[in-house]
């Protein structure tokens, strides 16, 4: 943190967020959106109350983005966010070229409570910890309690602020770190096809199954649920690809929170990707024969000094001399173009946020939380509270073949699916009964009312025409 002749406090980005003005571009708006369904109706006023009263502890809330002749920079604002009913479409830009604003929201509609920012105040485990004492202070305002959050959260304010990357970043030579680059990379992977979005706006798919059960068959798998979430995508990838398909490599990316490998309480970006890369040749119709090949990856590329090598890997590059001198105009167009070779490198990501812990006098009356993160192809974000487990997706794609596929499979193993959707072009008049498959289990998709060309405004399960809804159940 540093000060501006007219006492402006001023942040640099931190070194996950350096890329994320000169990548955000059409459907891939870098901003992600986590939510909190309560077992009730939000109250607005007390949820905008929640929000002042909590803001203060995350000063870069308050900052904006700015662009300087070599880096952009965030920048204190005097500007305060007002809480509003949820009426655009998940994860809808924030930034924009030119425009000075405040880089979040915070939305509700019905029982949610929804946080959406811009990638580069934080990531999602961060953005989680605003989001968890915004809706414990909704909590205790509404209901008059006390959730002792002290002993939940200890970390200072001056802590929420560090930027972990330069804490523990060690200088490699340049040599190295092209060489570290050289095993991340693996060529063009197959890439998830589909109809886009006319207008690229934001399908959502959200999928509620039980934590226990996927806990269940991780077990049975001899294999921990990271390792089995990831098998059991790949092979849903798999039951999507034509024969011509299969000759090109599925690459997963997979997010992996540092703060479990480096000491911090930053709120932060503070996170690495890893990369699992499968060819279909290996498959032999069980996933066990993918869960060796995923488990393999994983246990080689988290090991704490790969890690650090990473981490070091990603750094460095900020730290050189020579990219710190070239100016910021130049930057956006060589990154925005590396950005778009690295997706073909991508078949697609899937970022497990882990379980979400509550105060014990709040968790009663929460129902689940939930994760989306705007993509150009297809982001899988998965949390859990409690027994709920969600998979979240939102793409510019108009269906969801493959996650279709994924939930197909669970529904086979006995799990039973629960799925909401923004889609749009259902009409609600094609209404269809409800099955039950696989042993009682059953899935349940929500419809959402057909908008008009005119209207063309896309809203989550959270939004206006939620009451439009339908057992749609046919393709599974």
């Amino acid at each position: 943190m540093k000060k501006r002749s007219d006492d402006k406090k001023w942040y640099k980005l931190d070194n996950a967020a350096k890329i994320i003005p000169s990548s955000a571009r059409g459907a891939d708006t870098r901003v992600f959106r986590i939510c909190c369904e309560l077992k009730e109706a939000v109250e607005a006023g007390i949820l905008q109350t929640a929000h002042d009263e909590v803001k203060d502890e995350f000063p870069m809330l308050r900052c904006v983005l700015k662009r300087g002749f070599f880096w952009y920079y965030l920048e204190e604002s005097d500007f305060s966010l007002r809480v509003e009913e949820d009426h655009l479409p998940a994860c809808a830009p924030i930034y924009y070229p030119g425009r000075v604003n405040l880089l979040y929201r915070v939305t509700y509609y019905g029982r949610r409570i929804n946080l959406e920012m811009f990638h580069v105040l934080s990531d999602g485990t961060g953005g989680f910890v605003f989001l968890k004492k915004l809706v414990t202070r909704y909590l205790e305002l509404k209901h008059g309690i006390s959730a002792d959050w002290h002993e939940e959260e200890k970390s200072s304010v001056s802590e929420k602020q560090d930027d972990a990357f330069e804490q523990y970043f060690s200088r490699q030579k340049l040599g190295d770190q092209l060489k570290q680059l050289g095993r991340i990379s693996v060529g063009r992977a197959h890439q998830i096809r589909g109809d886009f979005d006319e207008n690229l706006l934001p399908h959502l798919l959200e999928g509620a199954v039980s934590a226990k059960k996927i806990v269940t068959l991780a077990k049975e798998n001899g294999t921990t649920v990271g390792v089995y979430t990831t098998s059991l995508y790949i092979q849903s990838v798999i039951d999507s690809m034509s024969l011509r398909e299969k000759m090109s490599p599925i690459v997963v990316s997979v997010p992996v929170n540092l703060r479990q490998f480096f000491r911090s309480d930053t709120t932060r970006n503070f996170f690495g990707v890893i990369t699992v890369v499968f060819y279909p040749k290996q498959y032999n119709g069980s996933i066990a024969s993918i869960i060796e090949v995923v488990k393999k990856e994983y246990d080689e590329q988290l090991r704490e000094d790969k890690v650090e090598q990473l981490m070091n890997t990603y750094a460095s590059f900020e730290n050189h001399i020579a990219i710190k001198m070239v100016p910021i105009w130049v930057k956006d167009m060589v990154i925005g173009f590396f950005n778009t070779k690295s997706k073909q490198g991508i078949t697609g990501t899937l970022s497990n946020l882990g379980r979400i812990d509550m105060p014990e006098k709040v968790a009663a009356y929460i129902d689940r939380f939930s994760a989306f993160m705007a993509a150009p192809s297809q982001q899988i974000c998965i949390s859990s509270f409690g027994d709920r487990m969600v998979f979240g997706e939102v793409s510019p794609y108009a269906s969801h073949d493959v996650m279709m596929y994924f939930f197909r499979r669970l529904v086979k193993l006995g799990v039973e699916v629960e799925l909401s959707t923004n889609d749009y072009d259902t009409h609600p008049d094609n209404t269809r009964r409800e099955k039950r498959v696989s042993e009682g289990a059953g899935v349940r998709k929500k419809k959402k009312e057909k908008q008009t060309a005119k209207e063309k405004r896309i809203r989550d399960r959270t939004g206006k025409d939620k009451e439009n809804k339908d057992e749609l159940l046919s393709q599974v």
